[in-house]
C-alpha cells in the first residue's frame, strides 16, 4: 500500500512529523499487513506555496490505485479537503479527533485524511492518521451512500 503525503507551507512541519511517525513507528510495527510505502510529495521547504497544487499531486497518485491513501495538511485543513473533493474518485475528510478519523473510514470509505496544522499537536495528528489507516470500511448499508458521493452532478 502506498501512502502519499503533501502539505502547504503552513502544514510543512507537521507533514514532516507525520511522515517520520509513519516511517519509524507505523511501518516498523506493521500496524497494517503487507508492504507500506510512504511517499512525501512536498513541499520540501517552508517557502510559500499554493495548497491546491499539492492536493492535486496526491489526488493524481490516488487515481492510479484503489488501495492507496492520501494525507493532506494545511493550516486549517479546509483548503486541502475542498480541493481534494473536486476529484470524483476522492473521498477526503477533514479530521479533528479520533472518532471522526474512524467514522470517515468506517462509514464514508475516505481515502484522504486532511488535517489542520494550526489546530492540533503532532501527537494528535499521528493518532488520527493511525486510526484512519487502521480502520476498515464497513461496507453494507454504507456502500450505496458512498457510491453516490462519487457520482458526478450536473
Amino acid at each position: 500500500m502506498n501512502i502519499y503525503l503533501a502539505s502547504d507551507h503552513a502544514g510543512f512541519e507537521l507533514k514532516n512529523k507525520v511522515r517520520d511517525f509513519l516511517e519509524t513507528v507505523f511501518v516498523k510495527e506493521k500496524r497494517i499487513s503487507g508492504k507500506v510505502n510512504v511517499l512525501d510529495l512536498g513541499p520540501q521547504n517552508l517557502d510559500s506555496v499554493d495548497y491546491p497544487d499539492f492536493a492535486d499531486l496526491v489526488c493524481q497518485q490516488l487515481k492510479k490505485s484503489d488501495t492507496a491513501f492520501g494525507i493532506l495538511i494545511c493550516g486549517s485543513g479546509q483548503g486541502m479537503v475542498m480541493r481534494a473533493n473536486k476529484y470524483p474518485f476522492i473521498r477526503a475528510a477533514l479530521v479533528y479527533n479520533d472518532e471522526i478519523a474512524k467514522l470517515a473510514r468506517e462509514h464514508n470509505d475516505a481515502n484522504v485524511i486532511c488535517i489542520g496544522s494550526r489546530f492540533c499537536t503532532p501527537e494528535d495528528a499521528n493518532d488520527w492518521v493511525n486510526v484512519f489507516l487502521q480502520t476498515p470500511f464497513a461496507g453494507g448499508r454504507h456502500q450505496t451512500r458512498v457510491a453516490k458521493i462519487g457520482s458526478v452532478l450536473s
